[in-house]
């Protein structure tokens, strides 16, 4: 992903999750490294992701090393929550 994800642009990560759940797909890795700008209304969208994997036993992990995008997590406790890698490499072992 890349760029903002806000009110304008979560729909479309919503509808890929969804997607992709749909698909069979349970175990997500979103990589966040090229992500400008993060709303609560994306932050909603990646709870939600999370929960729909969760229900097929599935998981959604970030890949995140921007410090402006990991406070956000940190401060709404969401970091707690998400698996939250440093890098792609960190991700897929």
């Amino acid at each position: 992903m890349s760029g903002e994800i806000d009110v304008y642009t979560a729909p479309k990560l919503r509808d890929t999750i969804t997607e992709l759940v749909a698909a069979g797909t349970y175990d997500i890795v979103i990589d966040m490294e090229r992500v400008e700008f993060l709303d609560s209304t994306g932050l909603g969208v990646l709870v939600g992701g999370l929960k729909k994997v969760r229900a097929h036993e599935g998981s959604l992990q970030l890949i995140c090393n921007q410090d402006r995008l990991l406070k956000i997590f940190r401060i709404t406790g969401l970091a707690k929550v998400f698996t939250i890698h440093a890098s792609a490499d960190a991700a897929l072992t």
